[in-house]
């Protein structure tokens, strides 16, 4: 709710005040539209519109709170909806983790619940194919109202942009190993200075590391991308990593502030989605 009025009335508002003259003035329009108004899915078949930087989603699926192997955070946000390929992959890697021995892992941020732009914290997570997986494996299970602003450790030096040795567990780099598993996923976005440490280590299979990608900022969480399902034709993949292990030429990197990027256009077609 906005005021006195409902999130309906307030959304009419935007898309009247929002006038185009194009479709491509219109794909920009909508791209500043406050998505997180909307508290349920647009319900109907699973669709993916666009990518994962641009674009929503159609009959989300939320995640459950809690399951096998890990517990949700941040749940006053209201972002842990997706695809139905990610909630089956977050639960699958839940038992995975429950099945080693560990956790329970935290889950954050998936996506709003028609997708879309985030007022927040994101520029992908768009289209219910992201997650973020925090690092953080010492909480024992928590009550719902427990899980919001839980301290998130850093695990690189702001300063030196090295591995903290001190917080980095065995159990960690496992977490990531089994996150890349699944073939469903196309990357796994990890500050790089992790990148460089999975890569020192010695693994039977290293296949999994062209999925682990360099990315500031991700030092106290990885994240999840899984690529397009393929009966969804209007759901755009991001290009595949290049080829090989992606361990060359990774050197520590400070902290930087960055700014932020306006948002990308969205298509034509989620204008529908945000009417409704």
């Amino acid at each position: 709710m906005h005021g006195s009025r409902s999130a309906a009335a307030v959304r009419f508002i935007r898309v009247a005040l929002c006038v185009p003259s194009a479709i491509a003035t219109l794909t920009a329009c909508i791209a500043h539209q406050d998505w997180s108004d909307f508290a349920e899915p647009l319900p109907g078949p699973p669709q993916i519109l666009g990518q994962h930087a641009a674009g929503c989603l159609i009959g989300a699926e939320p995640l459950a709170p809690e399951g096998i192997g890990y517990q949700a955070v941040e749940l006053q946000r209201n972002r842990h909806y997706g695809h139905p390929d990610l909630v089956d992959y977050i639960q699958a890697l839940g038992r995975r983790v429950d099945q080693a021995g560990f956790g329970p892992m935290l889950v954050g941020d998936m996506a709003q619940p028609r997708g879309g732009p985030m007022p927040y914290g994101h520029a992908s997570h768009q289209t219910g194919l992201d997650v973020d997986i925090w690092f953080r494996l010492d909480l024992p299970p928590l009550e719902r109202s427990e899980r919001k602003d839980i301290e998130q450790p850093i695990l690189v030096s702001a300063q030196t942009g090295e591995l903290d040795r001190a917080r980095w567990t065995d159990q960690q780099v496992e977490l990531v190993r089994l996150a890349a598993l699944d073939p469903r996923v196309t990357r796994i976005f990890v500050d790089g200075a992790i990148k460089r440490d999975l890569c020192e280590r010695q693994w039977k299979d290293r296949s999994w590391l062209q999925r682990i990608r360099p990315w500031p900022f991700h030092d106290e969480h990885f994240h999840v991308r899984l690529r397009c399902p393929a009966d969804l034709s209007d759901c755009i993949d991001q290009s595949p990593p290049p080829p090989g292990e992606g361990c060359e030429g990774i050197v520590p990197t400070p902290r930087t502030i960055t700014t932020a990027s306006p948002p990308r256009p969205l298509p034509a077609a989620c204008e529908a989605v945000f009417g409704q």
